[in-house]
């Protein structure tokens, strides 16, 4: 039974990574060969659009600059996956909830999903990226086109630093990647009692077990020496009559 259900953790997760790889994959390749750098397409009304941008950094747009700056995001990427894998691994090994599976399995598919963009995109590409550094491997950058400007409004005029300024929610673009890592990490950070109550719970369990073992210990001494006292008194007043009554 322990082993099936090894097995069926390991097929979940490679299902989810597999998955997510391959939509997301798709869809940046597609916008690639299809759009130009800044265009943008209408797909759901004023509130969904695919905007074609590239970052040279992490999720939604944040970068890291230079040639430097690549190489080091890489570089903490790749010791993230395998950092991911070996805690997915531990995680199966433990018996945890599927849950947490799903959600390492996201985090682990978005971050490989990123790495194939740095990586192998400046030369698998070269046609279509815009990028200097195309040509080379690692120097690449992440291609992003998921746009959602649900809210457009202004700051109120009294609002600090941005008053009167220009609002869009949700303002930055992203990519399925991205999304897949931040849907495992909000999902571990909103269902966490759920997935790591065992470990949390049990520390507590104990301590509040060993806390009722010493009442009760307690109880038990008082409740001896208070029989003990009156066993006593009830000899020593047999004692007192028997005097008495001899007198």
């Amino acid at each position: 039974m322990e082993a099936s259900k090894k097995k069926f953790y390991y097929l979940l997760a490679a299902f989810i990574v597999i998955a997510v790889l391959f939509f997301d994959q798709w869809l940046k390749i597609w916008v690639l060969k299809h759009m130009y750098l800044g265009q943008t397409k209408s797909m759901l009304g004023n509130w969904f659009f695919l905007h074609f941008t590239e970052n040279n950094g992490m999720a939604f747009g944040i970068e890291l600059g230079g040639v430097t700056g690549k190489l080091i995001l890489t570089a903490f990427r790749l010791l993230a996956v395998v950092g991911i894998i070996w805690y997915l691994i531990k995680q199966v090994n433990s018996k945890v909830h599927n849950g947490l599976i799903v959600c390492i399995s996201l985090i682990l598919a978005g971050a490989i999903g990123n790495i194939i963009d740095s990586v192998f995109y400046g030369v698998w590409f070269t046609d279509y990226v815009t990028y200097d550094d195309k040509g080379k491997f690692f120097l690449g950058r992440v291609v992003d086109m998921l746009y959602f400007p649900i809210i457009e409004t202004r700051y109120p005029s009294w609002f600090p630093f941005w008053g009167g300024q220009d609002l869009t929610f949700f303002r930055p673009i992203f990519n399925i990647a991205d999304a897949s890592i931040s849907s495992g990490i909000f999902a571990i950070i909103v269902f966490q009692k759920k997935f790591f109550g065992h470990i949390l719970e049990t520390p507590l369990m104990t301590e509040t077990s060993e806390e009722n073992v010493t009442v009760y210990n307690e109880e038990t001494d008082t409740s001896n020496t208070e029989e003990s006292h009156t066993v006593r008194s009830e000899q020593e007043s047999t004692e007192d009559d028997s005097t008495s009554k001899k007198n």
